[in-house]
C-alpha cells in the first residue's frame, strides 16, 4: 500500500511556485496577487482562509484578506465583486463559502470575472472544463488528478466510482477522470444518496472518490483488494484520549480500508493540502494570463 502524501506533494509544488514567482520579480514584473472575501465569522471558513493566505506568503505571493459582517446585504458584496473584477493589480480571488442566508450564492458566483474565478467555479470555467479546453480547476478535483499524476497512479481503462455529486467536487471529478488525458480515460460511475446497491457498485471499482461527508462511510468490505481510495471528506469527531477532544476523520474507515489498497490518502495531510496548492497554481496561470 503506498500512502498518497498530499502534504509532501504540496510541498514540491510551492517549491516550484516559489522559484516562478522568483524568476517573475527578478524580471521586474510583480508576484501574483490573490485574495480572499470572508463574510461573517465561521470559525472552519476563518482557519482555511488563514491557511491560503499564509501558503500565499510561503511562495511570495501577495495576499488580501477582505472580511465583512455577516449583516453585508447581497447589493453591497456584488459592488464589491465588481470592484474586484475591476482592480488590475488582483489576479484572482475567492469568494469563502458558504454565504449567509440571505445572499444568493449563484448570483454571487455569477458576479465573478472568469478570468479571476481561481476557484473554478463560474459557469464559463465549468464549461471550458467539460470541453477540455484551457480554464481555472476547480480546487479539490485539480488537486486530486495532481497527485494521481505525480505518484502515476494508474487510470488508463479503469473502473472509478465517485461517492457524491457536488458541482463542488463530485461532478468535475468524474469529468475529469474521464477525459482522454493522463491521468484520465476512466469509466466512471457517479453514486449519491439515492443510488441502489451501492456497496456492491463500490466493490467493483478499482478507483473511489469518497467525497460526501459522512464520517469512516467506506468500509474495507466495500473495497475489493488492489483499489485506489481518495478520502476527500474531513470531519471533526469526538475523541476524550485527544488533548483537543477531537480527531479528524475522512469519509474512508482508514484502518480497514487501508490494508486493502494500493493507494490511499491519508486524513488529514492527503486532498487538503493539494486542494490549496491548486488555488495557489490557478492564481498563477491567472497572473501570467494563461486562461
Amino acid at each position: 500500500m503506498t500512502l498518497l502524501d498530499g502534504l509532501a506533494t504540496s510541498r514540491q509544488i510551492k517549491s516550484e511556485l516559489t522559484h516562478a514567482v522568483q524568476e517573475m520579480v527578478a524580471r521586474g514584473d510583480r508576484p501574483p496577487h490573490l485574495a480572499a472575501v470572508l463574510v461573517g465569522n465561521d470559525g472552519a471558513s476563518l482557519t482555511y482562509v488563514t491557511s491560503k493566505v499564509k501558503s500565499c506568503e510561503e511562495v511570495g505571493f501577495r495576499s488580501s484578506l477582505i472580511q465583512k459582517e455577516a449583516t453585508i446585504s447581497e447589493l453591497e458584496l456584488l459592488q464589491l465583486i465588481q470592484e474586484l473584477n475591476s482592480r488590475h493589480d488582483l489576479d484572482g480571488y475567492i469568494i469563502q463559502l458558504p454565504l449567509p442566508k440571505h445572499i444568493d450564492e449563484k448570483k454571487v458566483l455569477l458576479a465573478v470575472d472568469p478570468l479571476k474565478d481561481v476557484d473554478g467555479f463560474h459557469p464559463e470555467n465549468v464549461g471550458r472544463m467539460v470541453l477540455g479546453l484551457p480554464c481555472y480547476l476547480p480546487a479539490t478535483p485539480g488537486g486530486i488528478v495532481e497527485l494521481l499524476r505525480r505518484y502515476h497512479v494508474p487510470t488508463e481503462g479503469k473502473q472509478c466510482v465517485v461517492i457524491g455529486r457536488s458541482h463542488i467536487v463530485g461532478l468535475p471529478m468524474s469529468i475529469l477522470l474521464q477525459r482522454n488525458t493522463e491521468p484520465g480515460n476512466c469509466t466512471v460511475t457517479i453514486t449519491h444518496s439515492k443510488t441502489q446497491g451501492l456497496d456492491e457498485i463500490c466493490r467493483r471499482a478499482d478507483i473511489i472518490i469518497a467525497a460526501l461527508g459522512r464520517p469512516e462511510f467506506l468500509k474495507g468490505t466495500m473495497v475489493k483488494e488492489g483499489a485506489v481510495v481518495i478520502d476527500v471528506g474531513i470531519t471533526r469527531v469526538e475523541d476524550s484520549t485527544r488533548k483537543s477532544g477531537f480527531r479528524l476523520v475522512g469519509d474512508v474507515e482508514f484502518s480497514s480500508v487501508s490494508p486493502k489498497c494500493s493507494f490511499i490518502t491519508p486524513v488529514p495531510g492527503g486532498v487538503g493540502p493539494m486542494t490549496i496548492v491548486t488555488l495557489l497554481q490557478n492564481t498563477l496561470q491567472a497572473r501570467m494570463g494563461k486562461f
